[in-house]
């Protein structure tokens, strides 16, 4: 906009002042990326052509220019070039130090401070507003001290953005005692002291402390209220980031693109798509832009709550695109268990120029074992350092260790984990005896179990699955002896939680449990279901119960699973034909998994179940998982 106001300005033959270069400057430093290096450089020739390169204000935006560019070299070359450089006049030291932490290179924003001091020039508040940002983006916890020290003796204080900026200092390191100690003494407080200090609890995961302050604060901006969902969303409580979300409502304070990428998150954490949706809504109805940040967020939540279809349209509608929005929909098609598709958008990624990362591969490997592409996963996995130069980390190497595991190719798999240049984790062995438990090999399987049971003593799904693993091959004495080792060390399987999303409200279920408002309608109701299963030849598979009680009682205790509840939960309350969508904390059990999968072919259903590991899509007696373990 300036710049075309300026080339207007010279073909009517107005002639630039000093006055003129430095919005223009400072416009052309605010949209680095959006406008060509040369056009910095064509306002450069102007300033030098009318001879305003030696005034202060337009050699300080010059200066500024070229360091938010990255181009350090030349604004320290400015400045040296600069009459007055070791003088007192600072503004063109404030600009050097400003233009680094706009390109966010922290230490030359800190490192410029040092030289301006050096150099004999008196900071001004806004220079130490600008070095003490830079301090706690880098962490650099000594020069902010030192800095705090240099603003107590030049008598600047009490300036509130100053103070501000030493509390937001502290609190960015860490160091939530001093950060404290200032908020607490401060004469006049602001929504930003409130909300760096806010901001530092949350950082350090003390969200209750967080809240207690939160909740005292007189006056609350969308910054205080996002600091606040982020807070929640960051510690995993996600249904009490919702809860502050809708309590932000009522305030009549309208959120932002960071607010909505934070309650988008815990949307998809939740699997909560009605709120999800909701969220698009409100963002439509508030004119709040959906852009790539948000887009991505938007495109996770769908694939979580397994959604694929929604997902891709908001990938589709997406103007600009980066490697995160690809990687998204690559993990997203993956996991719902559309290998294929997921595989070709990785190859319209590369036609698209943009690089492939981590997490791409993750979700390109995780498509090749849903597909069961054995030899395109391993080209991939072969291809990650040669082609694209990325070093596969241990995730990578659990998706090539399943893969291969669900081909039944063990003792492969057993290689690769040898090859490792890491020490394998608890992840990968549990992975390889899963894997052997499927395929009924008892060699590799207890030396999976061994090295699992080494890093973990007390996992209880290592015993299950080798438990399982000896059922399957008739090894029953060492099935008892097992459970006997389970009972004598008290180990105890983590319990299992379901949730599921009700007209906006998220329900929880833990086995056997019996806390919720509607919990004898629910009984009730998975007792007739039960009936159903049962009159349609469904047989209890209590092969993963591994307490020792009687026949009849291990049924009982698969019956009350949490999945089971929430499923004759959502029976109960949602609409005939909806999708009923759960997310489970736990690998769904075999039995659950084929008692849906009747469900759905009984009552003529589609549910989404998101365990631990994948996604399972049960529609009229189907699964999208043909090789469940």
């Amino acid at each position: 906009m300036l710049l075309r106001a300026y080339t207007g300005m010279l073909a009517r033959g107005a002639r630039p002042n000093a006055y003129t270069f430095p919005p223009l400057l400072k416009a052309v430093a605010a949209e680095q990326g959006a406008v060509a290096p040369s056009v910095g450089d064509a306002v450069h020739a102007h300033v030098v052509k009318f001879g305003m390169e030696l005034n202060a204000h337009v050699a300080s935006s010059l200066v500024l220019m070229y360091a938010a560019r990255g181009d350090g070299a030349m604004a320290r070359a400015l400045l040296d070039a600069w009459p007055a450089r070791g003088g007192s006049t600072p503004v063109v030291w404030n600009a050097l130090i400003s233009g680094h932490k706009r390109n966010r290179q922290f230490r030359l924003s800190c490192c410029s401070f040092v030289d301006m001091v050096k150099a004999g020039a008196v900071p001004t508040p806004i220079t130490y507003m600008t070095v003490l940002s830079a301090c706690g983006k880098r962490n650099d916890i000594l020069l902010g001290m030192q800095v705090h020290k240099c603003v107590v003796e030049s008598g600047m204080l009490p300036d509130l953005k100053v103070e501000n900026a030493l509390v937001d200092m502290y609190a960015e390191c860490g160091e939530m005692e001093a950060a404290w100690e200032l908020f607490d003494g401060m004469q006049v407080r602001d929504m930003v002291s409130w909300t760096s200090v806010i901001s530092g609890f949350v950082r350090l995961a003390q969200v209750d402390r967080a809240k207690a302050l939160f909740d005292r604060m007189p006056d609350k901006d969308t910054v205080s209220w996002t600091a606040m969902i982020d807070g929640y969303v960051w510690t995993g409580r996600f249904t009490e980031a919702l809860d502050i979300f809708r309590e932000m409502q009522f305030t009549k304070v309208v959120a932002d693109e960071f607010t909505m990428v934070s309650v988008v998150t815990a949307c998809a954490q939740l699997g909560a798509l009605e709120t999800g949706e909701w969220a698009r809504i409100y963002m439509s109805r508030h004119g709040i832009k959906m852009d790539t940040f948000v887009g991505n967020a938007f495109i996770d939540m769908y694939s979580k709550c397994g959604s694929i279809e929604r997902a891709l349209d908001v990938f589709k509608e997406m103007r600009i695109r980066d490697k995160f929005s690809w990687t998204a929909v690559i993990l997203g098609l993956a996991v719902n268990g559309h290998g294929v598709e997921a595989i070709d958008m990785f190859y319209k990624m590369l036609r698209a120029f943009e690089a492939p990362d981590e997490v791409t591969f993750v979700g390109v490997l995780t498509a090749c074992t849903h597909a069961g592409l054995v030899d395109k996963g391993r080209d991939f996995f072969l291809s990650m350092t040669g082609t694209y130069g990325v070093a596969p980390n241990v995730m990578h190497y659990g998706c090539i260790i399943d893969l291969l595991g669900r081909a039944g190719k063990l003792t492969e798999a057993l290689e690769t984990i040898g090859k490792m240049p890491m020490r394998p984790n608890c992840a990968i062995w549990g992975t390889l005896l899963a894997a052997c438990r499927v395929h009924g090999n008892s060699e590799i399987g207890e030396l999976a179990a061994e090295n699992l049971l080494e890093l973990d003593p007390e996992n209880s799904m290592a015993y299950i699955l080798l438990s399982n693993l000896y059922a399957k091959s008739n090894r029953w004495e060492d099935v008892r002896r097992l459970r006997q080792v389970i009972m004598e060390k008290g180990i105890k399987k983590e319990p299992g939680c379901s949730l599921i999303e009700m007209n906006g409200t998220i329900h929880e279920f833990v086995a056997g449990d019996r806390s919720h408002p509607m919990s004898k309608e629910i009984y009730s109701k998975l007792d007739k279901v039960l009936t159903d299963l049962k009159d349609a030849g469904y047989v209890p598979d209590v092969t993963e119960v591994f307490v020792q009680v009687t026949e009849e009682e291990k049924q009982r205790v698969l019956y009350w699973h949490s999945e089971k509840l929430a499923l004759a939960f959502a029976l109960l309350s949602s609409e005939s034909g909806s999708t009923i969508r759960i997310v489970k904390n736990l690998r769904m059990c075999l039995d659950c998994h084929n008692a849906i999968k009747l469900i759905s072919k009984l009552y003529m259903l589609e549910v989404v179940v998101r365990d631990r590991t994948r996604f399972h899509h049960f529609r009229h007696g189907l699964c999208s998982c043909k090789d469940y373990w």
